[in-house]
C-alpha cells in the first residue's frame, strides 16, 4: 500500500508541476496577445491623429475633427497602404447660409500608395465608395426659415436613427418629413405639425428644397389643427430653399431626409479619388 501511495503522489507532483508550466506558457502567451493589441490599438490612434490634425489645416477647420479607422488589425492595413474603412466627421462647422452645419464622409476601400499610412494633405487617394453628408440641426434650420422652436422628425411611421431610415446611415425618406413649430410669420401662435417634402435643385444640386404640404394632426405630432384661411400660410412658413448645401468632397445628393432631429442631404459616389481639402466645400 505504502508503495502505491507513493506512486499517486508522484503523479500529483508532475500534475502540480504541469499545471505550473501550463499557467505560465497561458500567462506568457496572454501578455504577447495583449501587447500586440496594444500596439495595434496605439498605432491605430496615432495615425487618426495625423488625420484629424491634416484636414483640420488643410480644411480650415477651427477644431480638429473626429477621425475614425475602421477594421482590425490596424497595422496590417497600414502595412499594405490601405484602409478597408474611415469615417470623418466634423461637427458644429461655420456655414455661410445657415450658420452652423456639420459634415460627414465613410471612405471605403482608401489606397494610401501616394498619402502614406500618416497622410501627406496635399496626396491623391483612390476611394472605392464616398458617402458624404451635410447635416443642418433643427435649431439652425429653424433659425433659416423663422421658426426658432422648429422640431424635426422622420415621417409618420418611419424609424429615425443610426440604425433604421432608408439608407445605410440611417436617413428617412424624403418625403413627409415632420416639423412642427410655431408659425409666426403666418399669423398663427400656436405649435402646428406640418409634412414637409425634401428636394434639391439648382446646376450644382446644392440648394435644398423644403416643400410643406399638409397640416398633420394625430399621434406624434402638435394636434393642433389650422383654420381653412390660415393653412396656405403657415404651410408657406414652414417651406423655403437653403442654397450652398454642398457636400464634403462635391459629392452629389442622392438623398435626403431626417435623422434624429436633423435634416441631412447625402450624397454616394463610387471609384473616386480625392484630397482633403475636398472635405469642407463652404
Amino acid at each position: 500500500m505504502g508503495r502505491v501511495k507513493s506512486l499517486a503522489d508522484l503523479r500529483v507532483g508532475q500534475n502540480v508541476a504541469m499545471r505550473k508550466v501550463l499557467i505560465g506558457l497561458v500567462a506568457t502567451v496572454t501578455a504577447v496577445v495583449v501587447g500586440a493589441v496594444g500596439a495595434d490599438f496605439g498605432a491605430a490612434i496615432y495615425a487618426e491623429y495625423r488625420w484629424s490634425r491634416a484636414l483640420r489645416t488643410v480644411a480650415n477647420l477651427d477644431f480638429d475633427p473626429w477621425v475614425g479607422i475602421i477594421g482590425f488589425p490596424f497595422i496590417t492595413q497600414a502595412m499594405d497602404h490601405h484602409y478597408g474603412e474611415m469615417e470623418i466627421r466634423a461637427s458644429g462647422v461655420d456655414h455661410p447660409v445657415v450658420g452652423k452645419a456639420s459634415l460627414e464622409a465613410t471612405l471605403h476601400d482608401v489606397d494610401l500608395s501616394d498619402a502614406s499610412w500618416l497622410i501627406r494633405p496635399d496626396a491623391a487617394m483612390p476611394v472605392a465608395k464616398v458617402e458624404s453628408r451635410v447635416i443642418v440641426d433643427s435649431t439652425h434650420l429653424g433659425r433659416f426659415i423663422g421658426i426658432p422652436d422648429l422640431l424635426v422628425e422622420a415621417p409618420t411611421g418611419e424609424t429615425n436613427d443610426a440604425t433604421g431610415g432608408t439608407t445605410e446611415s440611417g436617413i428617412s425618406s424624403n418625403k413627409g418629413v415632420v416639423f412642427t413649430g410655431t408659425p409666426e410669420s403666418a399669423g398663427f401662435d400656436e405649435r402646428v405639425s406640418v409634412a414637409v417634402d425634401l428636394s434639391v435643385s439648382g446646376p450644382d444640386q446644392t440648394t435644398l428644397v423644403m416643400t410643406a404640404t399638409d397640416v398633420l394632426t394625430g399621434a406624434g405630432t402638435a394636434e393642433q389643427a389650422v383654420p381653412d384661411d390660415k393653412t396656405a400660410a403657415v404651410l408657406e412658413a414652414f417651406s423655403g430653399t437653403m442654397p450652398g448645401m454642398t457636400l464634403p468632397f462635391a459629392i452629389t445628393p442622392t438623398a435626403q431626409g431626417a435623422r434624429g432631429s436633423d435634416v441631412i442631404i447625402e450624397g454616394i459616389a463610387e471609384n473616386m479619388t480625392i484630397t482633403l481639402d475636398g472635405f469642407r466645400q463652404s
